[in-house]
């Protein structure tokens, strides 16, 4: 693409950006890591569409007249992964579980980049006194160990998706700034970038429409290992009782209630924790192939 028509074209660098991240994915096939990640994330999507229909039992409802946990494949096969220690059955709960994973992961991780790569991008691009005082500001929320600002903001202001979502991107997006500072402080001085500072172009479309679509490499393999990253904080979160209230399928959670009977009845927790791990997984294989094939090109 010429960036000579990026004047009359509004915005010619996202199209072809678009473009190439759809042939990225579509390439996936030449890697065997990136489709063994993508199937396992495809997975678990189609799991938390059809929910409603893979779902044996109401994730919420007490399956016994005597609250007490059923081991797998009890009762005649009725409960494949047994039922947790009030009765409700594993399996429906896992599947309901995904769709709160999968919704709050990816949102959390979208608000951190929206707010990271804005700060990021101006950090970047203008340098001097606003470089030092994001970076500042960065600096200051970086020094605090994750977990414990995790636990500062939802003990301070609750549990709740809002809040969960803000303590991600509060923690999460200095550390996405920071990655895009570093790639804009490359891009900045490339020759296209500086014909569209000839043009006259504004500083904000030179970094939006110039500067960052060319950065979508990293940013794209970092989003899915952020993602995993993500998914584990809401897991950590719902195992110290600040994940989203009961009784509301959680995998973090599943985990936190059933966890001092793990040694009677180690099901209730062990299953929670392959749904999670295999969720991370597929995350982590998935970057790792979009990585191995910008590597190839």
């Amino acid at each position: 693409m010429s960036h000579a028509t990026a004047t009359t074209i509004p915005a010619p660098s996202y199209v072809a950006a678009l473009v190439r991240v759809l042939k990225s994915f579509a390439l996936l096939r030449e890697s065997w890591v990136g489709m063994i990640g993508a199937g396992i994330v495809i997975f678990w999507v189609l799991v938390a569409i059809l929910a409603p229909f893979l779902s044996p039992f109401d994730p919420l409802a007490t399956l016994q007249p005597y609250a007490k946990p059923l081991t797998p494949f009890a009762g005649g096969g009725t409960f494949w992964l047994g039922t947790d220690h009030i009765g409700r059955d594993i399996l429906s709960r896992i599947i309901w579980g995904s769709r709160t994973v999968l919704i709050y992961a990816p949102l959390a991780a979208f608000t951190a980049y929206a707010v990271g790569i804005m700060m990021g991008v101006a950090a970047g691009y203008f340098g001097g006194w606003i470089d030092d005082l994001l970076s500042g500001i960065a600096d200051i929320i970086l020094s605090f160990p994750v977990l414990v600002l995790y636990i500062i903001i939802i003990a301070t202001f609750g549990a709740s998706p809002i809040n969960i979502i803000l303590a991600i991107t509060f923690a999460t997006g200095p550390v996405v700034m920071r990655i895009v500072r570093g790639l804009v402080l490359d891009l900045k001085n490339r020759d296209y970038v500086a014909a569209a500072q000839t043009r006259g172009e504004s500083s904000w479309r030179i970094m939006l429409v110039e500067i960052l679509p060319n950065a979508r490499g990293p940013l794209i393999v970092d989003a899915c290992l952020r993602l995993g990253y993500v998914i584990i904080t809401i897991g950590v979160l719902g195992f110290l009782g600040l994940g989203l209230p009961p009784p509301d399928p959680d995998w973090g959670g599943m985990i936190n209630e059933t966890r001092q009977m793990a040694m009677f009845a180690p099901h209730m927790t062990l299953f929670p924790c392959i749904a999670i791990s295999s969720l991370i997984l597929g995350f982590n294989l998935l970057a790792d192939g979009l990585r191995e094939i910008s590597l190839r090109d």
